[in-house]
């Protein structure tokens, strides 16, 4: 596993296409960084260690993290301390993989987000 490339789970694919047509929201890439800072907010590790990436949603690092690499490895390497891992590259990927699915699963099943302002609104709380 490595950071050069991120591939999603069918079922994140499929939740990214639902959050897509309710926020308007275009890019993969964008909705998957929305996920990954939300799960990273909840303290508590992610109870799904092992994700099938089996979708053909894949985006390089660069086209995920944007400008922002540096701010989102920083957040990832911090995480992986936290939760008691050593920052290894492997650890990294792995914690990118299963926070982004996490975080995926949080936005897809809140019944209250209609559009993008509720999501800019959840950002604020």
């Amino acid at each position: 596993m490595s950071l050069d490339n991120i591939r999603l789970s069918q079922p994140a694919k499929d939740q990214l296409t639902k959050l897509k047509r309710i926020t308007g929201i275009k890019h993969w890439n964008t909705l998957c960084r929305w996920a990954l800072t939300l799960s990273l907010q909840d303290p508590s590790p992610p109870l799904v260690r092992e994700i099938t990436t089996d979708s053909n949603v894949e985006m390089s690092w660069k086209t995920f993290a944007g400008a922002y690499g540096d701010i989102y490895l920083v957040l990832l390497k911090q995480r992986c301390l936290v939760d008691g891992s050593e920052p290894t590259d492997e650890a990294i990927s792995a914690a990118l993989i299963v926070h982004v699915h996490r975080g995926i699963g949080h936005l897809a099943g809140r019944k209250s987000l209609k559009g993008i302002d509720d999501l800019v609104r959840m950002a604020l709380d």
